[in-house]
C-alpha cells in the first residue's frame, strides 16, 4: 500500500502540496516554529553496523 504510492504510483505532487499546505498552516502553524528536513542516514549492511542485529 504506501510503500507503492511512495515510490510506483503516479501523482501530482503539486497538487498534492497545495491539498496539504492548508491543513498544516492550520495545524501545525506557528509564528516561531521552525522546519527541519534531515535526510542524513546511511545504508545498514552486515553486522557490524550501529542498531543492526540478528532479530
Amino acid at each position: 500500500g504506501v510503500q507503492r504510492l511512495l515510490n510506483q504510483a503516479r501523482w501530482d505532487a503539486d497538487r498534492v502540496r497545495d491539498d496539504l499546505r492548508p491543513y498544516v498552516i492550520e495545524h501545525l502553524g506557528d509564528p516561531q516554529a521552525v522546519l527541519v528536513i534531515d535526510e542524513t542516514g546511511f545504508l545498514k549492511k552486515g553486522d557490524q553496523s550501529v542498531g543492526v542485529q540478528r532479530q
